[in-house]
């Protein structure tokens, strides 16, 4: 249901505990664990949505639009707030960044969110991505990357 089809590699944060209203202070004692994930966003349809004043969902929520590596606790990596980001596509390196760039930290995503929705265990967190988002088409191969963290592979079909 697209013919525009975008990576945005993204750091995702598992939640061992939620709550409203969190402080950013203690927010990271709600972290369970930290994986590689990718954001595949349908953007014709984002655009579509946008030009139309509606709601972005369906070009968040195709299936299989956002896969994510092998959890590594935080218990025994740490917190995750700095080190490389990258996606490449067939080799050539379409984004390459350092974690402590991003607009938010981890601690500042889960206060704003908390403001908005309780948090729960298990929720994941998708935490931005860094300049350099790009389409893919069938057949192509993305490699992303996040410092300390398993990469992960994935061939879009």
């Amino acid at each position: 249901m697209t013919s525009n089809y975008h990576f945005e590699a993204e750091m995702v944060v598992a939640l061992h505990k939620g709550g409203r209203d969190i402080k950013e202070a203690p927010a990271l004692d709600h972290v369970f664990g930290y994986a590689v994930g990718v954001d595949m966003t349908r953007r014709d349809r984002q655009d579509e949505a946008k030009s139309l004043k509606r709601p972005w969902k369906v070009a968040k929520s195709a299936d299989f639009s956002a896969p994510i590596g092998p959890l590594h606790l935080a218990s025994q990596v740490g917190h995750v707030q700095s080190g490389a980001i990258t996606l490449s596509v067939n080799g050539n390196v379409k984004q390459n960044a350092n974690l402590s760039d991003m607009i938010w930290s981890v601690p500042e995503q889960i206060a704003i969110l908390s403001t908005y929705f309780e948090l729960k265990a298990g929720d994941l967190i998708f935490s931005g991505t860094p300049e350099g988002v790009g389409a893919v088409t069938r057949g192509d191969v993305m490699n992303v990357a996040i410092a300390t963290l398993e990469n992960i592979e994935l061939r879009v079909v």
